[in-house]
This record gives C-alpha cells, sequence and structure tokens, in this order.
C-alpha cells in the first residue's frame, strides 16, 4: 500500500490548453484528466497550473481520507 505522500508523487498527466473565456478573452485551462475535477483557468498558465495542482493534492488527500480508491496509472516519482 502506497503512503499518502507517495500518492501526491504520482506523475499524473496535466494538461494545458488555451480556451475562450465567458467575456470572449482566451484564458489557459489546466487539467489532470486521470484525476476528477482537478480543473482550473486563469489568464498564463502558470497560475492555472499552481490552481490545478492544489486541487489535485486536496482531491487526492480527501478520497484517502474517505477510503476512495486513488487511480494510479503509473508508479510513484522517487524522492
Amino acid at each position: 500500500m502506497l503512503t499518502r505522500d507517495q500518492y501526491l508523487r504520482i506523475p499524473y498527466v496535466l494538461v494545458i490548453e488555451s480556451v475562450p473565456g465567458p467575456d470572449g478573452d482566451w484564458c489557459r485551462r489546466a487539467s489532470f484528466p486521470e484525476v476528477p475535477g482537478a480543473v482550473a483557468e486563469a489568464e498564463s498558465a502558470i497560475e492555472a497550473m499552481d490552481v490545478a495542482d492544489e486541487r489535485r493534492v486536496r482531491i487526492i488527500l480527501d478520497w484517502l481520507d474517505a477510503g476512495i480508491p486513488v487511480p494510479v496509472p503509473r508508479p510513484p516519482l522517487q524522492a
């Protein structure tokens, strides 16, 4: 069984794309498709990645606390 730290080191796929915002301006969307709900939109790709990663961590920790299986599509990175 993996530790909480190992679950957080799983290298999930990160997708960055430019999408039209509600006001017609373009924004950046960052998402971890293997972690439902870990999505964020912002003006910059860096901002979107930071927020999406914070959501990824929160979701994984919430799943672990609730006993929900966390997807492990590839082994955790070594510390």
